[in-house]
């Protein structure tokens, strides 16, 4: 195994585990919403179950910015 290959996998690595911190706050902030129904909460959920990269993306822009205001206490 080579410096680069080794380098290259704890990249990787890196980024499984930023993709499933981002994963577990859209998902949390779903919950954490009181402004969604719960249809809304369950379509959401269908959509980043079923799409994830796409559905996390979406919800990132159009409700990135709640997202923020939810988090503060």
């Amino acid at each position: 195994m080579t410096f680069l290959h080794a380098l290259g996998s704890i990249f990787m690595f890196f980024l499984l585990v930023a993709w499933i911190w981002v994963v577990i706050s859209v998902i949390s902030d779903i919950f954490r919403s009181k402004d969604l129904t719960g249809w809304g909460k369950g379509l959401w959920m269908l959509f980043v179950i079923v799409m994830p990269w796409l559905g996390v993306l979406a919800y990132l822009i159009i409700r990135g910015k709640g997202m923020q205001e939810r988090t503060i206490p």
